[in-house]
């Protein structure tokens, strides 16, 4: 029973039934949507800023105000536990941005993700990871546009 378990857990859907998406080349300028997404790990944080959860909240808002991104609003949660530190999500016209750090590991993961032509979540990214000082960070890139 397990191995059935396991085995239904891990099936994965490779064939979109019915879908109505045109090609590519069929798409018209106008009707294309852009994806923009950074993400990335931060290490070595200075510890005194990665634990004002205010100072967070500013940052990542002043990060989306840099980057020409809509704010629709700003939450920020902190959790206990071995694994606790802070949470920082913002939704924003454009999607998200989503900060999460681990105060016990002095590291963070960043999550920015926009869909409008004129945002530039990479100036966002660049933004906090200054604003944390980490002494190392890993930026990665993906085109997620239609």
């Amino acid at each position: 029973m397990n191995g059935d378990l396991a085995k239904a857990k891990t099936k994965t859907i490779t064939k979109v039934v019915g879908s109505t998406l045109p090609e590519k080349d069929e798409i018209k300028v106008e009707d294309k949507i852009i994806g923009k997404h950074f993400y990335g790990n931060l290490y070595d944080l200075d510890m005194k800023r990665m634990d004002d959860m205010e100072y967070l909240k500013k940052l990542v808002t002043d990060a989306i105000n840099i980057a020409g991104m809509t704010l629709v609003e700003v939450k920020a949660w902190s959790f206990g536990g071995k694994k606790g530190g802070i949470s920082v999500i913002a939704l924003i016209t454009e999607s998200h941005v989503a900060l999460h750090i681990w105060k016990e590991y002095n590291y963070a993961t960043l999550d920015l993700y926009t869909c409008g032509m004129e945002s530039d979540p990479e100036k966002a990214f660049d933004h906090i990871v200054k604003g944390l000082r980490t002494k190392n960070s890993k930026k990665f890139y993906a085109d997620r546009s239609m």
